[in-house]
């Protein structure tokens, strides 16, 4: 009987034997469909653009300009944009200066709006309200000379031409450079008398003493007091737009003789000194116009300052002074003190003009002037 049911048990064997292996099969083999059942939208085609410039914005300068420096504003300001584009730069963010606000509220808007440069087209005025408001922060400076006398920009080495000093703010190096501080007024306020046997110096004491306030301003350049004040007082403007820098000898010529004063110096911590002047020079840096350098070894980043207390008597007493400037000698004529130092006091018998960077500020007795090391950032060339 098992004979006869013989053929169908072998062919129910392989039947099962088919089953068991087709479901083997199944798990251990991989599914060729599952790749195509499993394939994700095409990304777009940003998505395979390089990561860095997916993720690295376009940098922005704001530029600063003086317009009463800058003929043609509109040009002007089409050649900037040019140069920014040309170096990889954004559109900049451009803000012009007032009679009211000569820069520091437009630096303050520019640093507000998140640009990553701020850069000044004017001249050394210009440039120090400026970077007023810059220093102390990160936030590099780039300066676009317009000036008359540039001076910063000479000591700096920087280009003159509009499209060559903007490629160096845009792509030169940071370097830090020292701040001059200069107070205008006295260190401590004035005291009232005291009170006197009869009564009359206390009832004073009702009607408190008017003293002016204390001022503080800050100088990339030079700072003076007395004969050279005067002659950046005494400077035509109209001739200054026409023929430069030259404007300035021929306010000089005139103040040569100006009236001596008597000056009281301290010096850091030296003993203080006395002196018969007609002018006391502080500066940050020691190029003048012309090619002449006042303070030979004074530099923008000594982490010092320098001064020159000029007392030379009559048109003669110049000449030593002349001498010393044209061979860049530090030491000279005795009428002429030279003196490298951290903080200088200056006390004068009467009151004198004061100016900063080029810029008067009026008439004071007694200043006080202190260097701020390494507190601003320039654009300088890479070379």
């Amino acid at each position: 009987m098992l004979s006869d049911y013989l053929p169908w048990i072998v062919a129910g064997a392989v039947v099962l034997a088919l089953v068991i292996g087709g479901v083997v099969m199944s798990r251990v083999a991989p599914d060729v469909t599952a790749p195509l059942r499993r394939r994700r939208p095409r990304p777009h085609r940003g998505h395979f653009r390089p990561e860095e410039e997916q993720q690295t914005p376009v940098r922005q300068a704001a530029v600063i300009i003086n317009p009463t420096k800058v003929t043609d504003l509109g040009p002007v300001r089409e050649r900037i944009t040019a140069t920014c584009r040309a170096n990889g730069w954004g559109e900049p963010l451009f803000l012009e200066t007032t009679a009211e606000d000569p820069g520091p509220g437009q630096a303050a808007t520019a640093v507000r709006h998140g640009v990553d440069l701020v850069c000044t087209l004017g001249g050394d005025g210009t440039v120090r309200n400026v970077a007023s408001v810059l220093v102390g922060t990160e936030m590099p400076l780039g300066i676009l000379p317009a000036g008359t006398g540039n001076l910063l920009a000479r000591n700096l080495d920087l280009p003159v031409g509009l499209e060559a000093a903007l490629t160096v703010a845009l792509t030169g190096r940071n370097r830090r450079i020292d701040v001059g501080e200069l107070r205008i007024g006295p260190l401590e306020p004035a005291e009232h008398p005291e009170a006197g046997p009869d009564g009359a110096a206390a009832s004073a004491q009702d009607e408190p003493i008017s003293t002016p306030t204390p001022q503080t301003h800050h100088f990339l350049v030079m700072s003076g007091i007395g004969m050279d004040a005067a002659i950046m007082a005494g400077t035509n403007e109209n001739l200054k737009n026409k023929v430069g820098w030259p404007a300035y000898l021929v306010s000089g010529a005139k103040h040569l003789i100006s009236p001596e004063f008597r000056v009281t110096v301290r010096v850091d911590d030296e003993p203080e000194f006395r002196r018969r002047s007609r002018m006391v020079v502080i500066g940050n840096c020691g190029r003048l116009l012309g090619g002449l350098v006042l303070m030979p070894s004074a530099l923008v980043d000594d982490g010092h300052l320098d001064a020159v207390i000029a007392s030379p008597r009559g048109l003669v007493g110049w000449v030593p002074v002349a001498t010393r400037v044209a061979t860049r000698r530090r030491k000279g004529h005795p009428t002429l003190d030279h003196k490298v130092c951290t903080e200088i006091r200056v006390v004068v018998d009467r009151p004198v003009p004061v100016q900063v960077d080029g810029d008067v500020l009026g008439e004071a007795t007694e200043v006080t002037a202190v260097v701020r090391p390494a507190s601003l950032t320039v654009r300088v060339s890479r070379a």
